[in-house]
């Protein structure tokens, strides 16, 4: 319950709008990818299920690579790991997740997280 009473926080320090409210147009537009470190994906999830009540989601466990800072490769040298977690949503929740990464970046800011938005559509 503390992290979501720190997230509307910053919403409303950041002037974000919390609703549910949709945008005019209510259609799949973005994919969105997610990479972050397996440490904090409860978060991730917890939040992004709070916040965006019907987001559907795929998470790929295990995921080795290296960053601006480090490398996570799940060995002996480098042990940590990442996971990637993509989703296809509309503009709102495009701006909810942008939102919700920005305040995870700010809370944790030694994990490692970053997203990516892609424009998409869906053929008739």
């Amino acid at each position: 319950l503390d992290k979501y009473l720190c997230l509307r926080e910053y919403y409303e320090k950041n002037n974000e709008n919390v609703s549910d409210k949709q945008d005019n147009q209510n259609q799949i537009e973005y994919r969105v990818e997610i990479i972050c470190n397996q440490s904090i994906q409860d978060d991730v999830i917890e939040l992004l299920e709070q916040e965006i009540s019907d987001i559907q989601y795929t998470v790929i466990e295990n995921v080795n690579g290296k960053g601006l800072s480090s490398k996570k490769l799940g060995n002996t040298t480098w042990p940590e790991m990442n996971f990637l977690l993509f989703a296809y949503t509309d503009l709102s929740g495009a701006k909810k997740i942008k939102t919700i990464v920005e305040f995870l970046k700010k809370k944790f800011p030694k994990e490692g997280i970053s997203v990516f938005f892609s424009k998409c559509e869906i053929l008739p």
